[in-house]
């Protein structure tokens, strides 16, 4: 069989450390009734262990001349199906017709995974939960608490979607090649919001607005959006800045309109 070399534009970088594997298996914990949804499986680090685990497993891979490869490890190991497609334009429905029926579970190129959590926020009723490996700085943003310098857009957009557990660090040498940064497993697991906003594009445009100018405060940092007298009546500080609000007091706002 020919050697893959990892290619640059696609962001590849192989996972290929079999302690980490191992661990990654053990908190995904995959079950015979599972449907898994597996987005950049390259050569199959966690698609060879957990394809024998599951009912079926949907394959999602850009790269064509890696397919063929991947293909002839797993064919003797379980249901798989292979689709040469770009994970950014993935339609979940194609796959099933039941509500919280997918695991979704990937080793993401991080140049495309922020855009590609915000694609699958939007079919998140199809999903049971989500298993990545991301750069690192990506995970702590998408877990972080109001107060820290890593909240931002991406924490009040992902929470509000999901409930988000970082569960372990990965370090460059667990891959081929190894990348410049630390990485980090995380968990999603779709949630119902426990406030619902009215309209999700006004929500994502007060928290960006409100995060583009972080020192200031809300008042200041919103005052085209909002005035000072609405947000003292949502029983929110207007001399607050923007990393102190939690998710409630976002949706608070953007339901005003």
């Amino acid at each position: 069989m020919s050697r893959h070399l990892p290619k640059k534009r696609f962001g590849q970088n192989f996972l290929s450390n079999e302690i980490i594997i191992h661990q990654i298996i053990n908190v995904i914990h995959p079950g015979p009734q599972d449907h898994l949804i597996e987005i950049g499986p390259g050569l199959g680090a966690i698609t060879l262990p957990l394809l024998p685990c599951v009912a079926k497993l949907d394959a999602i891979e850009l790269d064509r001349d890696i397919i063929p490869l991947l293909s002839s490890k797993t064919m003797t190991l379980g249901n798989i199906e292979i689709h040469q497609q770009d994970a950014l334009k993935l339609e979940l429905q194609q796959f099933t017709s039941k509500a919280a029926s997918l695991r979704i579970v990937g080793n993401l190129p991080y140049n495309i995974s922020t855009p590609l959590l915000f694609h699958l926020f939007e079919q998140k009723q199809w999903i049971m939960d989500m298993h990545f490996m991301l750069q690192k700085e990506v995970g702590l943003r998408l877990s972080a608490h109001p107060g820290s310098k890593q909240y931002g857009r991406l924490s009040v957009m992902a929470q509000y979607h999901c409930q988000i557990e970082a569960l372990l660090e990965v370090p460059p040498h667990a891959f081929t090649p190894a990348p410049k940064v630390d990485s980090l497993f995380i968990r999603l697991q779709p949630i119902q919001p426990s406030l619902l906003a009215h309209n999700i594009v006004k929500l994502d445009e007060v928290v960006k607005t409100a995060f583009s100018q972080r020192r200031k405060t809300l008042h200041n940092a919103l005052k085209k959006i909002i005035s000072r007298e609405q947000l003292i009546s949502l029983d929110i500080d207007p001399n607050k800045r923007a990393e102190e609000l939690t998710v409630d007091n976002f949706v608070k706002i953007s339901n005003i309109f």
